[in-house]
């Protein structure tokens, strides 16, 4: 491993500007023949706001990777390493509209001038990109705006909707929900009247999380996000079976299950995913809090409901009254999601058409993060951009199987598409 520094412009149309620092960790295996010296593969994360991976040790699709690659793990700016953004370094901004217009400069389009500044420091030749979930997003902004610097583009789990409201995409990812919580249930029977004896508990008894706030049933329906792995649907049933403890007050939630929820729905460690997670839709628009306008026209996911269902990705308004991370970026919160200057166009639609770059995506038909039929129209829109639809694994396939799914879709970008 090697950590590599740069400095960029806060405003890359602006290089006289302000900067922020950005920080990349290189690995490389010392077992492959010339591996200090093999082109470069820039891995972009899922998010928005969650810095760039810390692995252990070479396993799943990075072990895979490291047969060909030297990886780079780019920290995207305002996470890990990189200049931070969250409720303890904003404020050095200045007040709450000049942080929002500093994190203007905190979406896709501005990732992609970081990874060309990145890559022209390092001296490399057009790279290859792999972009899990949002960094998926990022590499097709990467193809609309700096096709140039890239050699091949993988992408799983990540073809995200080119153009329309962000509206769209929670209108679909809730009736995806619908299916993945019957789904759940049918596997586990016994947690449904359990999920809804917890929400019922909750309103009537105090528990409180380890951070000290009260527990609330939004924040348990939360638990959802489990639902976008093959394999972590199970972790909710083991995080459930001993939600609780028998007391001299009755049965109340145990510290076990307290401190799990809490390191689940906490954003503490990634608050720029609530910050920026609606503005990564929205082009010229506001968000106006797209979510919440949704899930009020699905009355299944209300927390009154005989059987409330659990919810997944998305960002809600009272996020930012509930954790104690984000309750001092409520009123940028609330600047954010009425905002419409700043949110340019994240693609170029006329260059995604006439692409000459190899691409391929897994797209996968479960998806309840991004809606399979979303991404099929989008990967339409990308000329010569290769589809491996499969139902095989859900949104974090690259978790369960990463090996497998990177070398096919390296195998699909070097193997001319009939």
């Amino acid at each position: 491993m090697r950590d590599h520094w740069f400095q960029a412009p806060l405003n890359h149309a602006d290089p006289a500007g302000p900067e922020i620092t950005l920080y990349a960790r290189e690995l490389f295996d010392p077992k492959q023949p010339g591996g200090e010296q093999l082109p470069w593969l820039l891995f972009l994360q899922g998010g928005p706001g969650g810095r760039g991976n810390r692995p252990l040790g070479m396993s799943g699709w990075l072990a895979e990777a490291l047969k060909s690659f030297r990886v780079l793990m780019l920290d995207q700016r305002g996470t890990g390493l990189s200049t931070p953004a969250n409720r303890q370094s904003l404020p050095l901004v200045g007040d709450t509209k000049a942080q929002a217009d500093y994190l203007a400069h905190f979406r896709a389009t501005d990732i992609v001038a970081d990874a060309e500044l990145i890559r022209r420091a390092l001296g490399s030749a057009p790279w290859s990109i792999f972009g899990q979930s949002y960094g998926g997003f990022c590499a097709l902004s990467y193809l609309s705006f700096a096709p140039e610097g890239l050699k091949e583009v993988l992408i799983t789990g990540g073809l995200g909707p080119l153009t329309g409201p962000a509206d769209q995409v929670y209108e679909a990812t809730f009736a995806r929900l619908v299916a993945r919580n019957a789904e759940y249930f049918a596997r586990y029977p016994q947690d449904r009247p359990l999920v809804t004896r917890i929400m019922r508990h909750v309103v009537s008894a105090s528990e409180f999380l380890p951070t000290g706030e009260r527990l609330t049933p939004e924040r348990i329906q939360m638990l959802g996000n489990y639902f976008g792995g093959n394999t972590r649907i199970d972790a909710l049933h083991y995080l459930l079976e001993d939600a609780f403890v028998p007391t001299p007050d009755g049965d109340r939630l145990s510290d076990g299950f307290l401190a799990q929820v809490s390191a689940q729905v906490s954003r503490a460690a990634n608050p720029l995913y609530a910050l920026m997670h609606e503005s990564i839709y929205v082009q010229g628009e506001a968000s106006n809090w797209a979510a919440s306008r949704v899930l009020a026209d699905h009355p299944a996911f209300h927390p009154d409901e005989a059987e409330p269902l659990l919810t997944g990705e998305a960002v809600y308004p009272w996020y930012f009254e509930q954790d104690p991370a984000l309750v001092p970026l409520r009123e940028l919160a609330e600047l954010l999601a009425s905002r419409t200057a700043g949110w340019d166009a994240l693609y170029d639609l006329d260059q995604l058409g006439r692409n000459t770059v190899p691409v391929a995506a897994a797209v996968y038909s479960e998806d309840i993060y991004v809606d399979r039929d979303i991404s099929l129209a989008t990967a339409a829109a990308v000329a010569g951009l290769q589809v491996w639809e499969t139902d095989d694994y859900h949104h974090d396939g690259i978790a369960d199987d990463g090996e497998r799914i990177f070398a096919r879709l390296l195998g699909k970008v070097r193997t001319p598409k009939a």
